[in-house]
């Protein structure tokens, strides 16, 4: 392997593995997230591991990866064909080095997990641009420090989208190359460093959806972060950017299925944070809006660990919006009420007698309960023919939009096989999107 590691630089390259057959041992989260990488770089994968992560099986269900369900061999480097290239990540050092020394053996590189010093290969933090920056693809090693690699490309990531580095294409390709330059040196010193933020929690909303829409203090702590405790919503998507020794733990909700209760969730933030790690606790949209956010600081406070709070972007207000619909509007209504329908219609109602008659209500996780809700609002006075907009997904690539009224806004949910997570918004201001398909203006 790299005798010469410290003192002698890397040859970076960039390598085509589109068909080639790509051998991964192991089928943990991170090899997981390798494993798909790959999979999005058009590699054929198989998998060697006695066990599995469900994303892992539910791969080699749907025939995207082959896996082979035992202990590595080194004559799986040559069969049923020779491997192009070897990643291993089993989290055991005796079994990564023999893969690696197996692999060198056959002259094919090999890239091991966790520790590049022993391996012919290792990864760079990568990230791809937005935007003007599209079809930019930013990859930085570190000297085999991930910590310090993964902070450069996120602040040149950064640095493209709010237009530090000018990256947009010239208009005309006779046009002179795209000329980069750094603008004003940022202040690097003044970012909390690993030492001054061991030992605490720090809540994040992660926004809507969108990778993008999380805050760039948030996003900046992401990164920094010992332990990431994440939902199943949110800026999920830029976990699979975050460094290798990030232990990633996944407590996501879906509805009616809560693997992971709330009590223990607050337990494994105190737990984490008092071994001395930063713990970040991702949340889709606003830690404060519907997300259990205060529960889970006053619970690590009670046990002493400090706690920061990076608010994000609610869906509330947000989703609505994607769809071309404000929750207030001049002429229309000069207010709205938020609740939260996952438990039935009662909180919906109760916050409705509590509104102007005119309030847009928006409700959160009201899919499942969208029958009772309206046929309760139409009892307490609200017109059946009140516009009702559901939004799904929203700020993905997978948002759909579904226009009804209130009488029938159950049964066109069923009919569209809406599912959660969804946002609904009942009121006047769902006109608004109609005005902008007419003059075909909606966002996005």
């Amino acid at each position: 392997m790299r005798a010469a590691h410290m003192s002698t630089p890397a040859y970076p390259i960039t390598l085509d593995v589109r068909g080639r057959r790509v051998l991964v041992v192991g089928a943990g989260p991170v090899a997981e997230r390798r494993v798909r990488a790959l999979l999005a770089s058009g590699a054929r994968v198989d998998v060697i591991a006695p066990r599995a992560t469900e994303g892992v099986r539910h791969l080699a269900e749907d025939d995207a990866v082959t896996w082979h369900q035992r202990a590595f061999d080194p004559a799986d480097l040559t069969a049923p064909a020779r491997a192009w290239l070897v990643h291993t990540a089993t989290g055991r050092d005796e079994v990564d080095q023999h893969v690696c020394e197996s692999a060198a053996a056959e002259a094919i590189w090999s890239v091991r997990a966790g520790d590049s010093t022993r391996s012919a290969a290792w990864m760079p933090a990568v990230g791809a641009g937005r935007g003007d920056a599209d079809g930019i693809q930013v990859a930085v090693t570190g000297g085999g420090d991930p910590r310090r690699s993964t902070a450069l490309r996120d602040a040149i990531l950064i640095a493209m989208e709010t237009g530090e580095l000018p990256v947009a294409r010239h208009r005309h390709p006779a046009q002179a190359p795209v000329e980069m330059s750094i603008g004003p040196r940022r202040d690097l010193d003044s970012a909390p460093s690993t030492e001054q933020s061991a030992g605490r929690v720090v809540l994040v909303g992660g926004g809507p959806g969108a990778d993008d829409l999380i805050t760039v203090r948030g996003r900046r702590l992401l990164t920094q972060a010992d332990v990431v405790v994440t939902d199943r919503l949110g800026a999920t998507g830029l976990l699979d950017q975050l460094p290798q020794r990030t232990k990633i733990i996944d407590v996501g909700k879906t509805p009616g299925h809560h693997p992971v209760p709330q009590w223990e969730i607050n337990e494994i933030l105190v737990r984490e944070a008092k071994e001395g790690q930063l713990v970040v606790r991702l949340k889709g949209g606003d830690p404060f809006v519907l997300g259990r956010g205060g529960e889970e600081m006053l619970h690590c406070a009670a046990h002493g660990i400090p706690v920061d709070v990076v608010p994000g972007v609610t869906s509330a207000i947000s989703v609505p919006a994607a769809a071309g619909i404000p929750v207030t509007q001049r002429g229309i209504t000069a207010s709205f009420v938020m609740a939260s329908a996952h438990e039935g219609p009662e909180h919906v109602l109760a916050a409705a007698r509590s509104a102007a008659p005119d309030a847009t209500l928006v409700l959160l996780m009201g899919v499942s309960h969208l029958d009772e809700t309206a046929r309760g609002l139409m009892a307490a006075g609200r017109s059946p023919q009140t516009p009702v907009a559901i939004i799904e997904s929203g700020w993905t690539e997978r948002q759909r939009t579904t226009t009804t009224t209130l009488e029938s806004a159950a049964a066109d949910a069923r009919a569209a096989g809406v599912r959660p997570p969804a946002v609904v918004v009942i009121g006047e201001v769902v006109g608004v999107r109609e005005e902008l398909l007419a003059l075909e203006a909606l966002p996005g």
